[in-house]
């Protein structure tokens, strides 16, 4: 426990009002809460235990109780909230309700210190769990003693010490703490880690985590001292979603790897889960070997098409035709609604008048060779020389929508240009089509 303390002595300021710490009720976070309460005691910081009730287990009501009241008996502040699923339940769903509760918190308490109490234990089978199945060299790191957020740190001083550790210590101060019965059972990944490898490397060096932790540390120092040179190569060859292959070919082969993973990073940063490294390899093969011209296709929906410089991403698209009737929300997320009266007079509306045009009208994509006429100007423009004027990104034409007649005539483009059919508002129509 002595570098436990001497790192809450380097990280703990007394101009500090609040720090939160997450509580969930085993062993490791109670300790935690102890161990901070001790050693603020002396100090005008407040301790705020923060308690997720992830309502799955029938055991959680009393673990929300037996936090409490040792918040209370600790004379620390309580915060929890109770948490419902409408998408059956993930330990990545839960860890992002987790995050978003101590994020609240944080900002309530105008905070930026959170304590997490993951031990050595954790890192050993974080990392191996990430090594078998293929992680970034960030990802192979494991977990940091301190991560920088966006607006707070987190510390986690446990590191250093080992589960058994935290046992003797909540023993021997007589701390209170719920079991998860879960953490017993083999289906879990996780738990056939700590039950099954965990014990066999320890019987190898019973530190085996301090180990990993100067792994760990050194790795990320490793990494750190090169992020400048990652982010240079990265700017020199991506603009937003764009990649200048010609250029990445000239990057050394680490810098080549880095580069495509923080560019996957920053296209699937709502989906993380649904790359590995494997796809780096595959798009790394792909840049190296294809033809101009070539499309690989890619999770989520994403595709990429290799010009005679650049990489292009576009989404994986299928062309859509829709009778036009009634309101109707679009694939691009957008919707197209018949209004009884506007006075708007924008490109976001059109005035039809059913004479002029012949009925049914349809919404459909953007098709090559699509021609039309622009009000008040002669002769038919190419809607994709539109797109280009109107600087339409590359990945919204396919899906950009059309509005066409009976007999194919385009009588507008939604958003960007009106026809020779669009009438004056206070000129003869019975249509009124709005883009929203």
């Amino acid at each position: 426990m002595e570098e436990v303390y001497h790192f809450l002595e380097e990280k703990l300021k007394d101009d500090l009002n609040y720090i939160l710490v997450g509580v969930s009720g085993g062993v490791d976070s109670m300790v935690l809460l102890t161990v901070l309460s001790d050693f603020l005691k002396d100090t005008s910081v407040q301790i705020v235990a923060c308690h997720v009730h992830h309502n799955l287990r029938k055991e959680s009501d009393l673990e929300q109780t037996l936090v409490s009241d040792y918040c209370q008996k600790l004379g620390v502040l309580f915060e929890t909230t109770k948490l419902s699923y409408e998408v059956p339940f993930t330990e990545m769903i839960g860890r992002e309700k987790r995050y978003q509760f101590l994020e609240e918190m944080l900002k309530k308490y105008d905070s930026q210190t959170l304590f997490l109490a993951h031990h050595g234990d954790d890192l050993v089978e974080t990392v191996l769990m990430k090594l078998t199945r293929g992680t970034t060299l960030r990802g192979a790191k494991g977990i940091s003693l301190e991560s920088q957020r966006e607006f707070y740190t987190i510390y986690r001083p446990f590191l250093f010490l080992s589960k058994e550790e935290i046992y003797e210590y909540a023993k021997e101060h007589k701390i209170p703490y719920a079991e998860d019965a879960s953490n017993q059972q083999l289906d879990y990944k996780r738990n056939r880690y700590r039950k099954e490898i965990l014990p066999l490397l320890k019987k190898e060096n019973g530190k085996v985590h301090r180990k990993f932790l100067e792994y760990s540390q050194e790795l990320e120092g490793l990494l750190n001292y090169v992020e400048e040179d990652i982010v240079m190569s990265y700017q020199k060859v991506v603009e937003k979603q764009t990649l200048d292959w010609e250029k990445w070919l000239s990057l050394k082969e680490f810098l080549k790897v880095e580069v495509l993973r923080r560019y996957l990073d920053v296209i699937y940063k709502q989906d993380l889960g649904s790359i590995t490294g494997k796809h780096v390899e595959i798009l790394k093969q792909f840049l190296e070997t294809n033809k101009v011209g070539s499309l690989l296709d890619f999770p989520k929906g994403k595709r990429f098409r290799k010009t005679s410089s650049k990489l292009l991403l576009e989404p994986c698209w299928k062309d859509y035709s829709y009778p036009l009737t009634e309101s109707l929300m679009l694939p691009n997320g957008h919707r197209i609604e018949f209004l009884s009266s506007s006075s708007e007079s924008g490109n976001d509306v059109t005035y039809l008048d059913s004479h002029e045009v012949s009925l049914p009208l349809t919404v459909r994509n953007a098709r090559k060779g699509d021609k039309m006429t622009i009000k008040n100007m002669s002769g038919h423009k190419k809607v994709g020389d539109i797109f280009t004027d109107e600087k339409v990104a590359l990945e919204s034409r396919f899906l950009w929508p059309i509005v066409t007649d009976a007999k194919g005539r385009i009588v507008w483009l939604p958003g960007l240009k009106k026809t020779q059919f669009d009438r004056k508002k206070d000129g003869k129509y019975d249509i009124i089509l709005k883009y929203t």
